[in-house]
Parts: C-alpha cells; structure tokens; sequence
C-alpha cells in the first residue's frame, strides 16, 4: 500500500512538472519572439524613435540678404523673432498643453489648437504657432516652461523695413510658402512653414537674397529641452543688393502723392535706371512680417484706392493726349504731316454725322505741328490718325513700347491695349469704325498704357531714340562685401523715327513747358528748361452731357491727369511719368509734382544748375 501511493504522488508530480515546463517553455518563446520582433523586425524603426528621444537636428534659418538704395543706403535688413512652435511628440497629450498655453498667454485655446491643426509634418517637427510672439508672452512661456512640455521658442532673422511703407510696391513683403509653391522646382529645396518673398524685390530676387540654411545637432531631454549642443554646420547669408533707387528721391515722391491715388516714375534717359518708382496709396511692409491682423487686411482690401495694386506697372489707364507723340512719330514718318502742315482748328472737327470736339471750346485757330503738340490741339491730331488709320497708328504706338511689357524685373507688370482692326473684329465681332480712329489718336477709345510704359518712351524721346529695358537692381555684393554682379544698360530697341522728325517733336515738346501757351506753364522751371506733354484721359463718355464741368463730378468719374516730361532739354538726365487718378487735368494735377521731382533730383546731382539762379518767383 504504501509503495503504490509513492508512485501515486510520483507520478502527479511529474505531470506537475510538464506543466510548468511546458508553461515557462511558451513564456520563453513568447519572451523570444517579442525581443526578435523589437530587435529584428522593428529595430531601425525604434532605433530611429530611441534617437529623436535623446538626439535631434535642428533647422538653423539662413539670415536674408541685405537691400540697399544706390548711394547705399540701407532700405531693408533683419531682427531678431521669437517664433512659438509645439513638437508634438514631446508636448503629449498635446490638448492638456494647449490648454495649459492658453491659460498662460491669454490667447483662446481654441485659437492655438485651430494653428496646431493647421500644421503638417512628423511627431518630432515643430509646428509654428506664432511668429514675433511679443516679450509679454515670451515672459509668460519661459516663466512656466517647466509646464509646457514640447513648447519652444526659437529666434529666428525676419525682415525689417526700416522705412515703413516708403517703397512698399518696390520692395514688396514676405510670407509663409504655400502647398503650391512647395511643388514648385524652383522652391524645391524649401520646407514648410519657411518663409519667401512674395512681392516686389522680395519675390523678383528671391534666388539671390535667400541664403543656404544651416543646421545644429542637440541632445535634448525626456522633456523636450536641449540640454547640449553636440555639432553646428552654420548658415550661409543671403547676398546684399543694391537697387537703382534714390532713396532721398523716393520719399520727397511720395510726399508729393500723399492723399492722391496714381503713380510716378523717374528714370535715367540714359540707361534706363530706375530712380524713383511710387505707387501711392502704399502699404506698412512691416505688418506682413508676423501675419496680418485681419482688421489691418479689411483696410487695405476696402481701401477704394487700391493700396495693394502696383499702380506703376500694373495699372493701365487711357494714356490721353501725350499719346499724341505717337500719332505726330506716325504722321511724320509716314508723311502725312511734316513741319509746315497747318491745319484750322475751330474747336470742333466733323466726320460724317458726328461731331467730334476739342477741349478748347473756341478752337486753336490755325496750328502747324509744333503748336499742335504745345497746346494739345485735338482737330489736328483727328486729321492726322484720320489720314494714318489705326493700324498704321498701332504699329508705330508699339514699336514706341506700348501694348507690352517692359520687362522690368518686378512681377505682375500689366501689358496695357493697343487696338487694332483685327483686334476689335476678333474681340466683339464687329467692325472698326473710322470714328474710333480719332479716338486713339488722341490717346482715348480701347488705349490703354501703363505709366511705366510711357515713361520709358518718353526716355526714348529724350536721349534721341533708344528704348531701353528698365532696370531696378544695380548691383549684387555677398556678405562679405565681393562684387557678384552689375547690371548694364539694355536696349530693348529703337524708335522709329529719323533725327529731323524726333527734332520737330521735342521742339513741340519743349514748347509745351516753356511757350507762352502752351499747357503745362506750371511745370516751368526758371533754373532748367523741361520738356513734356500734358494728358488728359477721360474715365467715361460725356456725349450725354458735354457741359458737364470736371470739378461738379463725383470723384471716380473725373478725368485721370498724365504729365510726361524730361530734363534738362538738351542733356536730359531725368524723365518722369505723372499719373494722378481722377486728378482732372494733367496741366494743374501731374505737371507741378514732375517739376518739384525732376528739381529735386537736378539739384542734388548738378548743383550748380541752380547756383547763380533765383529762386522761383
């Protein structure tokens, strides 16, 4: 008895035993297979994890090139932004963070989470939340950081525009790069959430302003927080340039224009440099750095001047009478006019049953070409386009430059419209009309230029022919001051017209400013004699009611005035271009703001114009 329950107990105990054999067996392989996964299958994976919880490579932003006016003056560098971003990974569970900011910044919690959520990338990107956080809220983050894990903030370069909105429209601003731009190749090398140039210099020049990002590995915390910095690779800067813009120049041109809408160009005849270039109203470039606030948008966007429209080179406007330089180019140089045409102006020319007005209700009497240009007569140049035609009259307004861009390195330049017959037919389906002839050839009817346009042909009038592309940027410097490049002049063609007609012309020009009737007296200068055309571009047809004086209109109905002008007569080394919307006449509303330009900038670069000369009476 005895002996059989021994072997009894023998027996249940070696089935115990299998049990747990069997039982710390499937735990060992489980153990096994687990640590094979980790280790084999996944271990690059959480190799990788392992890394970004210890060691992270950090962006170092590259700063900005430079801008500079031609003397050198600095018109744009960079500052410092303390720029608020949340890594997610380190800042989990993310919603209790955001909450825990809000409480400490007093900025809605809903606010900063609609900004997280806006952002995309991996669990160790930051994601910006705020660029240019002031130093209230900087004071409050870094106070209670201990408190807001995977909150940083880190310093980056920004632009600063040291002359707020002075050159707003050269100068342009920057901003976020967007998901479309991102699929660009020429933006291929940028992340998101950096920042380029969106307008003007800023976007025209990105490529040699931008510099090359750097980097920095660091080792951080459980926490987030850097605790040393293990390697830097240092950024490059952007290079410096140097615009063809007198700075001094500028701002005398936009306090003249304060309280006008239009734009005012100033170029060097000789080579096409831009010396002055307004657009006005302007905008604060400043208040794009850290996002616009949406009260300060709704003011630009509702503002009936249009701030944020590059009037300059994008707006296009019925050139008016200093069109008429074109139609006299044409009339002489197809031989429908010469020196000695005369032509009997009764204040009015007929064409079939239409009459067809001049602005001098009593008539200029009997004009040749000379007095034709001096007092704007319009019954000389409707006989002129009436004989030349429109097409004749479109060939020689584009070979002058207009109905095209310029080519200047700024974007969104307008084309402006030089009609001919085959336009119209193709545009409406119906016919030219030999009425709409005359219309054009005093610079009315589908004409439309831009101001930039017509001051690069009124260069070509001043320096004997030569169109020439304009050109805003004069130079390129790297960091450490070695030239990379200047740009010369170029020529984009020539006008054209002999010398003996281009003569006949500026002699007609000259008497605009300077003869004892001619339209822009006011322009005159006792010091240096100026040559220009006045213009006039009505915005709507008065055939309902010609009576109608200018000064009883509502204001968006009033004529636009254009003054183009150039000197020295002899040796010019300025040319302007006026346009002041709704100013009503070029005569009293463009021509004195291009003789207080064109005096500014003589006296400044040939003092000894105005040395022996009194001043203006």
């Amino acid at each position: 008895m005895p002996t059989f329950l021994n072997n009894v107990e023998m027996d249940w105990v070696k089935q115990r035993l299998t049990y747990v054999f069997f039982t710390l067996l499937v735990v060992f392989f489980l153990l096994f297979a687990r640590l094979y996964y980790l280790q084999i299958v996944s271990g690059n994976k959480y190799s990788e994890l392992s890394a970004n919880n210890c060691i992270r490579l950090q962006t170092i932003d590259a700063p900005r090139g430079l801008i500079f006016d031609r003397h050198g003056q600095m018109l744009v560098d960079n500052r410092p932004s303390f720029d608020l971003a949340v890594i997610p990974k380190d800042a989990t569970p993310v919603t209790r963070t955001i909450v825990k900011l809000a409480d400490y910044t007093g900025v809605p919690a809903n606010q900063w989470m609609d900004r997280y959520s806006s952002k995309k990338g991996s669990g160790y990107q930051p994601r910006v939340l705020k660029r240019d956080i002031g130093r209230d809220m900087l004071a409050a983050i870094e106070v209670n950081r201990f408190d807001l894990p995977g909150v940083v903030v880190d310093v980056n370069p920004v632009r600063h525009y040291i002359h707020a909105e002075s050159g707003a429209h050269i100068l342009g601003y920057m901003g976020e790069i967007s998901p479309a731009e991102l699929k660009k190749e020429i933006y291929s090398e940028r992340k998101q959430g950096e920042y380029i140039g969106k307008f003007g210099v800023e976007k025209s020049f990105e490529h040699i302003l931008s510099g090359k990002n750097g980097g920095r590995q660091v080792e951080v915390n459980s926490s987030g927080r850097v605790v040393q910095v293990l390697d830097i690779v240092p950024a490059e800067p952007g290079n410096n340039i140097y615009l063809t813009i007198d700075q001094e120049l500028q701002e005398i041109t936009e306090t003249l224009m304060v309280g006008k809408s239009g734009a005012v160009i100033a170029l060097d005849p000789n080579n096409g440099q831009i010396l002055a270039l307004v657009s006005s109203p302007a905008f604060d470039q400043n208040a794009f750095v850290g996002g616009l606030t949406k009260k300060y948008w709704q003011s630009l966007i509702n503002n009936p001047m249009h701030p944020l429209t590059h009037k300059a080179i994008q707006g296009e406007y019925p050139p008016g009478s200093t069109y008429k330089i074109v139609t006299a180019m044409a009339g002489l140089e197809e031989r429908v006019i010469d020196a000695n045409t005369t032509v009997f102006c009764p204040g009015q020319y007929r064409l079939g049953n239409r009459v067809f007005r001049c602005w001098k209700r009593g008539g200029h009497g009997k004009v040749n070409l000379e007095k034709a240009i001096a007092e704007s007569c319009d019954v000389y140049f409707y006989q002129v386009g009436q004989k030349l035609g429109v097409d004749r009259l479109a060939w020689y307004a584009k070979a002058g430059g207009l109905g095209a861009k310029t080519g200047v390195n700024l974007s969104h330049e307008g084309e402006g419209l030089i009609p001919t017959a085959a336009w119209k037919k193709k545009k409406t389906g119906v016919s030219w009309q030999k009425g709409e002839t005359l219309s054009i050839a005093i610079g009315q009817g589908f004409n439309l230029t831009t101001p930039l346009q017509m001051a690069v042909l009124t260069s070509a009038i001043a320096n004997g022919g030569s169109l020439y592309r304009p050109v805003i940027l004069k130079e390129v410097v790297t960091a450490d001051g070695k030239v990379v490049n200047r740009f010369k002049k170029q020529l984009a063609g020539k006008l054209p017209i002999g010398k003996y007609n281009l003569k006949l012309i500026r002699r007609g020009l000259w008497e605009v400013v300077n003869g004892k009737r001619g339209t822009a007296r006011m322009a005159r200068l006792k010091e240096v004699e100026i040559s220009g055309k006045t213009g006039t571009a009505q915005v709507f047809s008065r055939k309902a009611n010609e009576s109608m004086k200018e000064e009883d209109m509502a204001y968006h109905l009033k004529s636009h005035a254009w003054f183009v002008a150039y000197a020295p007569t002899e040796k010019p080394t300025i040319a302007v271009a006026v346009l002041v919307e709704h100013g009503e006449h070029g005569s009293s509303g463009a021509s004195p703001i291009a003789r207080e330009v064109i005096a500014m900038y003589l006296k400044k670069s040939n003092p000894a114009l105005f040395v022996s000369a009194s001043p203006q009476e």
